[in-house]
């Protein structure tokens, strides 16, 4: 296994492109993580790190972010991305999917509700899906609807949603502060008609295998069954 030290986000850009598939977080394939790749001085300083890398990585890196690997979240390289995409997907658009009864309608409803925007910051889909209380909302006349975290990470799970940036509050001074606020999109819409052309251009059995025969060449040493839980 080829092992890179990412002290810049140019190096993170350059592992996700070496390995296609990069969890942020320490998994069951040893090593392979940005949180194993990266130094601990620069995890949570005021030196630039690995979350405030992320929105620059996925604008520059040709590649997505999202919720991949154990319901945990991470990098997949716009190369191998659509055939990732098909497997999860198991095939099918998200139409079909919930025709053949394998969505419910909590997964329709939050996808139909960002798919309709080309984007759309978490808080916004919260407010706009009723996830979340608007400020001018009185104390009777507003129920929340619930299980949004849970409803998202399982479209993200399925390929079906993305995080396409995140971006951050501002103060009065204009700098930027706080946790980056995810903004969702499918990939239909932020990768735009070369996805659509290569999602389910394959069989899944074909993306699977294209998929391993890749991971196996970059990670020599890795059992057999542990890659084929990242893909999924």
């Amino acid at each position: 296994m080829k092992q890179f030290t990412l002290r810049t986000r140019t190096d993170l850009i350059e592992a996700v492109a070496y390995y296609g598939f990069l969890p942020f977080f320490a998994n069951e394939i040893e090593g392979l993580s940005v949180e194993e790749m990266t130094p601990t001085r620069l995890w949570f300083t005021e030196i630039s790190g690995p979350w405030e890398w992320k929105g620059p990585v996925i604008s520059e890196g040709n590649c997505v972010y999202g919720k991949f690997f154990d319901k945990k979240a991470g990098f997949v390289s716009n190369q191998w991305f659509p055939d990732f995409a098909n497997i999860r997907r198991d095939g099918y658009d998200f139409d079909a999917r919930f025709e053949d009864g394998l969505a419910t309608h909590n997964d329709q409803y939050l996808y139909n509700l960002i798919a309709s925007k080309h984007s759309m910051l978490s808080k916004d889909a919260k407010i706009l899906g009723g996830y979340m209380k608007p400020r001018n909302a009185g104390k009777d006349d507003w129920k929340p609807r619930k299980g949004f975290d849970t409803t998202i990470t399982r479209l993200q799970m399925q390929c079906y949603i993305i995080t396409s940036n995140f971006e951050y509050e501002t103060g009065k001074n204009g700098q930027p502060y706080g946790w980056g606020i995810a903004r969702y999109a499918t990939p239909e819409a932020y990768l735009g008609k070369s996805f659509g052309k290569k999602v389910y251009y394959r069989t899944v059995d074909a993306s699977r295998k294209r998929i391993l025969k890749h991971l196996r060449s970059v990670l020599p040493d890795t059992e057999t069954v542990y890659l084929e839980r990242l893909i999924g």
